[in-house]
């Protein structure tokens, strides 16, 4: 099974000016082919950077893939450098140049000069032609490598990786097999408990077990990779089972579910009615549920009767009440349900900043399971 690298270029990305999507994207793809992705890394625009960096990709992948740089200014190098890095010269291609026109034109303009770098494309190199955009992308082929240049543009990128990459992938490396991968999020225990527990799980080959923790919820991915989709997902089955039997209630979701989302679901099955309110958390956590009722000159040990007054107003049948207080790396609960009323304390040992989204996750888990509690 061949092994991939994927190269961003652009100074942009290193500058934080602009969010890297592509690889991501790349990398899913490349996936589900079953092609193994072993490095990724962002070059500014340098010509000699980004042809060294090629160049060590080809020394230990047959699969470089790259993207951005095929634009038509001087800071685009990533045709030189690619021609740099396989030991080839530049050369123009009639057929290009008029595809970059035909796409300026309908856009009622004429190309400028500069425009016509981007018909430049390494000798003796596949194109590939781009019907959405002025940057043809190509392949340069070696006895062992398939270096792949695609605009960075992330529309032009996919669909050129979706029409032209894949099958070429499939066609020169024989790929057949798939790599399928399930999340199962849960919350309520610590990363290193989990990893205690599934630990050995994780020393699997095939398929393997990986955790990720994200402020009070973790992670654990379980990905397979077999000839057919059934048998991927057989394999997945299996471990997920044991998993399961191992950490039970923890487990609250899979794959695109989310916290706030299983816990309204259990909420709205018990019948409840809620009031949801918080002190200092974000605005992008308050955005997480629209009802939240942001509390102000909010004390440890005040949460309790702040939010009873609101149930009390709202007239509904549960209530939770978060408090982030940053200064003292803590957090208040408190619940009031059908069930009774709880107040939880707890202590926070991380960065600040992520105390407020930490709290917010121990909370909605906490009402989670107070309504899951009757199924």
């Amino acid at each position: 099974m061949p092994s991939a690298e994927i190269i961003t270029i652009g100074t942009e990305i290193l500058l934080g000016e602009i969010v890297d999507t592509n690889t991501r994207h790349i990398a899913r793809a490349l996936r589900e082919l079953g092609i193994d992705l072993y490095r990724t890394v962002t070059i500014g625009d340098n010509l000699d950077r980004i042809a060294e960096a090629i160049r060590n990709s080809m020394q230990r992948a047959e699969i470089v893939i790259t993207t951005g740089g095929l634009g038509p200014t001087v800071d685009d190098p990533t045709r030189e450098a690619v021609a740099r890095a396989a030991g080839v010269g530049i050369e123009f291609r009639e057929d290009l140049w008029l595809q970059v026109r035909s796409t300026i034109a309908r856009y009622g303009r004429l190309p400028t000069e500069n425009q016509k770098r981007q018909a430049y494309i390494p000798q003796g190199s596949i194109a590939i032609s781009n019907p959405v955009g002025t940057a043809p992308a190509f392949i340069v082929e070696t006895e062992r490598n398939a270096v792949i240049s695609l605009p960075g543009v992330p529309r032009e990128m996919e669909l050129l990786l979706h029409e032209s990459v894949i099958p070429y992938l499939q066609k020169r490396f024989g790929v057949s097999q798939i790599i399928k991968v399930r999340l199962l999020h849960t919350s309520g225990m610590g990363e290193g408990v989990i990893d205690d527990k599934i630990g050995d799980l994780e020393k699997l080959s095939n398929p393997t077990v990986g955790l990720a923790a994200h402020n009070g919820v973790v992670d654990i991915r379980l990905a397979a990779k077999a000839e057919k989709e059934s048998q991927a997902d057989q394999m997945i089955a299996v471990i997920e089972t044991d998993i399961r039997a191992r950490l039970g209630e923890v487990i609250f979701g899979v794959d695109e579910d989310t916290l706030e989302e299983i816990t309204l679901a259990a909420i709205q099955k018990r019948g409840w009615d809620l009031t949801v309110a918080g002190y200092g958390l974000t605005e992008s956590i308050l955005r997480r549920l629209p009802q939240i009722i942001p509390l102000a000159d909010l004390q440890p040990g005040m949460i309790a009767d702040r939010l009873k007054a609101l149930q009390e107003k709202a007239g509904s049948s549960a209530a939770l009440g978060v408090g982030a207080f940053v200064e003292a790396m803590a957090i208040e609960i408190f619940l009031n349900t059908p069930a009774g009323e709880q107040t939880k304390h707890f202590t926070y040992g991380g960065h600040p900043s992520n105390l407020p989204r930490w709290a917010m996750n121990v909370g909605l888990n906490m009402l989670r399971l107070e309504a899951q509690a009757g199924d």
